[in-house]
């Protein structure tokens, strides 16, 4: 046991970066637990897409813990990954229900740019790309995406609904789908308040209350059977099912690349996964002592190239971009500080396969003909969508050319519904009104070149 040990603390560096095994150990679980809930929300999202919820489920589950096992054993740093919110919304509603891509083709976009990120992470192109776009801009798209995963999460909810005058409005309160949502609501961020460590698993604790108190009310009510969760999955399929999405994105390779549209898609997705994932392993960084003194990420590419991969892992067996998670500081509040943590986490995920009946309540509920409502995660995402908002904070509000950018990226990814077309616009708004300022030579020629792409994009489109 004690070689055991001693071969852990030697290839983790545990004791070198201040840490014990007892601390890595819990620190794991923590972050497993924080972000477990990311199973049953993301395969119920790209279920939306006509996806198998079980085959992504398992997907998920396989993505998260393959990209987990890299950045522990490899990269060395305590984050887990898994399957991204708010780029697995792009994918549904943007990518296959707006723009008309199928999944299949949908999953070839991720992986395509999953290995474009895996060039930019082992070439100096990493600089150039950051380097390019301007901060506040980078912000702008976080908080933009927020706000986006939050009105979905309001509309799976039924707490809002389409209008013929108003094109949206609020939903039928008086429903008792409707009403579990708001339940669900309020207790997330009721936890979330409480400013203690219970608050840290707050999702999760509240998709199981709100599963929990669904099927009971329609156990008891036999009226509100139709309308409440269940137990029992056997509408949702077997992980068995992960046959169907396993290796489909090579097939639609080439109707992908064949389609003009792809190629503002893959730019998307790799916009959205390289600076979230560079945005919080920055912050994971910082909070785990892993900078160095001019502020770098120490082995920085390591933990991109596990990022990457996990990406690429994620398309073929079946689901969207892989990223890291901000939830990931839960662990290093308890002490993680090395890989170990990272590495437990993926362990977890692969034992996470066993427990998928206990998911089998938050499927989506058919409420009345072609509108389905999904009381128990759609919670999740306006929480996350709350979260990060608070990226805003940060935009130099005195800047009026940071202001007006981040406006027009942040309400035309609502009001398009769509995080591609909000990017797009933000990027167009930027480099004009950068360009026509003294201010023009502040602006890197990518940026330029970004904002013409979009703008033949959109004539094109």
């Amino acid at each position: 046991m004690k070689k055991i040990a001693s071969g852990l603390n030697k290839y983790f560096k545990i004791s070198e970066r201040g840490s014990t095994i007892s601390k890595e150990l819990l620190g794991g679980l923590t972050i497993f637990l924080a972000m477990v809930y990311v199973l049953p929300v993301n395969a119920d999202m790209l279920a939306q897409a006509n996806m198998s919820f079980a085959a992504v489920f398992a997907a998920t589950a396989i993505a998260a813990a393959i990209a987990s096992l890299i950045m522990g054993l490899y990269a060395n740093y305590p984050v887990g990954l898994a399957s991204g919110m708010g780029v697995n919304a792009f994918f549904t509603y943007t990518v296959v229900l707006g723009l008309q891509f199928t999944w299949e083709e949908a999953l070839a976009a991720v992986l395509v740019s999953g290995v474009l990120f895996l060039i930019i992470s082992v070439t100096g192109l990493r600089k150039m790309v950051i380097n390019a776009i301007p901060k506040n801009l980078k912000l702008a798209v976080g908080a933009g995406i927020g706000f986006f995963i939050a009105f979905i999460g309001f509309k799976n909810a039924g707490v809002i609904s389409s209008s013929p005058a108003t094109f949206v409005t609020l939903g039928n309160l008086a429903h008792p789908t409707v009403l579990l949502s708001l339940f669900g609501l309020l207790v997330v961020f009721s936890l979330y308040a409480l400013k203690k460590k219970i608050s840290r698993f707050a999702i999760i604790i509240s998709i199981a209350a709100t599963g929990l108190v669904g099927v009971l009310l329609g156990v008891i009510f036999p009226s509100l059977e139709d309308v409440m969760p269940s137990i029992g999955g056997s509408n949702l399929g077997s992980i068995g099912d992960i046959g169907i999405t396993f290796g489909k994105a090579f097939g639609a390779l080439g109707s992908l690349l064949s389609n003009p549209m792809a190629y503002a898609v893959i730019f998307t997705f790799l916009f959205i996964d390289f600076f979230d994932t560079a945005g919080t392993l920055v912050a994971v960084g910082h909070d785990a002592g892993l900078l160095n003194e001019q502020g770098e990420l120490i082995d920085g590419e390591k933990a991109l190239l596990a990022d990457s991969i996990g990406t690429i892992a994620g398309a073929v067996v079946g689901t969207s971009t892989v990223t890291s998670y901000i939830e990931s500081t839960t662990g290093i509040e308890q002490g993680a500080r090395t890989g170990l943590s990272a590495t437990v986490v993926g362990l977890l995920f692969i034992v996470s396969l066993l427990f998928y009946p206990l998911f089998s309540f938050v499927g989506s509920i058919q409420v009345s003909p072609g509108v389905f409502l999904s009381p128990v995660t759609a919670m999740a995402l306006v929480f996350v969508g709350a979260l990060m908002v608070s990226s805003l904070k940060d935009i130099d509000w005195k800047d009026n050319i940071a202001v007006a950018s981040t406006f027009i990226t942040v309400i035309m990814m609502i009001i398009a519904y769509s995080i591609a077309e909000g990017i797009a616009f933000g990027f167009i708004f930027y480099a004009v009104m950068m360009g026509v300022t003294k201010r023009r030579k502040e602006v890197s020629p990518v940026m330029y070149i970004l904002a013409a792409l979009f703008i033949i994009n959109f004539i094109i489109k």
